[in-house]
């Protein structure tokens, strides 16, 4: 089986009133180690009240690679100066390539900031290689009905399919690189393995419950981080679990991260917030 070498919680890290788990990087798990997954945060899960504030991701720029977000519970709101926009309710998906850059909002309905209710979100970042750094920005959000499900244990083990083909089935995004990503929902006892060539970086983090994976237990807010040596990777729900599960071949290319911004060098940063600041990203004063 695929070795395990380690295990990380997840960084306790809140954004104003909202609750947060940075998942990577982390002084354990560092930027580049699961290349090109490169940023991970778990939003929740918690209860917000009526006539709350909702998400505080108002009008932010980004470039230079991709975001999955993964809306469990609550909905989301988004809006972006390439002219994207939808409302995405739980258990449906958005993807945005920021590409050579875009403005964007993610934030709360009007209908539950009135209401309330709970909420819980995950945000993955999945770097881009250096030819696709400055493609045209891309939206698309799909809500529940519209993600294709993959049972594999009978009814203890269902995948929401993402990006890539698995064992017949055709993720519903059109992925840029070679990535597989799906969200497996496990009953307690449910099983599953997959097969994953030695040379892919493989992404596992458990959103809730208990996992046994390659005999180690891995709880809760947890990621495992893997190494090269073999190809099987077998899961084993010892409670009702919810597992976030990618892998794909790694870019092994330099990348600079600051702020909203992913490029390949320090000066392709500097030159990102200067189109930013002079407004070639959009216009901030269009949302609402």
């Amino acid at each position: 089986m695929r070795t395990i070498k380690a295990i990380q919680k997840a960084v306790y890290e809140p954004i104003s009133d909202l609750v947060t788990y940075r998942a990577m990087p982390t002084p354990a798990v560092p930027k580049n180690s699961i290349d090109p997954f490169i940023f991970l945060n778990h939003h929740g899960y918690q209860e917000f009240p009526p006539l709350n504030e909702g998400l505080p991701f108002g009008p932010h720029p980004h470039r230079g690679f991709e975001t999955v977000t993964f809306i469990l519970q609550g909905d989301l709101t988004h809006q972006d100066s390439s002219g994207g926009q939808s409302v995405i309710m739980a258990g449906g998906i958005q993807w945005m390539v920021a590409g050579k850059g875009l403005i964007h909002a993610e934030v709360s309905s009007d209908d539950f900031r009135l209401k309330g209710g709970p909420l819980e979100l995950l945000q993955l970042w999945i770097n881009l290689p250096a030819q696709h750094k400055m493609i045209q920005p891309i939206y698309q959000g799909l809500q529940k009905k519209d993600i294709p499900e993959l049972w594999l244990d009978g009814d203890k083990a269902i995948a929401h399919i993402v990006f890539g083909r698995w064992k017949g089935i055709n993720g519903p995004f059109y992925a840029l690189t070679d990535i597989h990503l799906a969200r497996i929902d496990f009953k307690q006892g449910g099983k599953t393995g997959f097969l994953i060539s030695r040379e892919k970086n493989i992404l596992l983090y458990v959103i809730k419950g208990t996992m046994e994976v390659n005999n180690k237990e891995i709880h809760q807010h947890s990621i495992a981080v893997f190494a090269h040596d073999d190809e099987p990777v077998h899961m084993h729900a010892l409670t009702d679990a919810v597992v976030l599960f990618g892998y794909a071949t790694p870019f092994r290319e330099p990348f600079v991260a600051h702020g909203p911004f992913v490029m390949n060098s320090r000066e392709q940063i500097l030159q990102a917030y200067n189109d930013y600041n002079s407004g070639i990203f959009g216009d901030e004063r269009s949302f609402k």
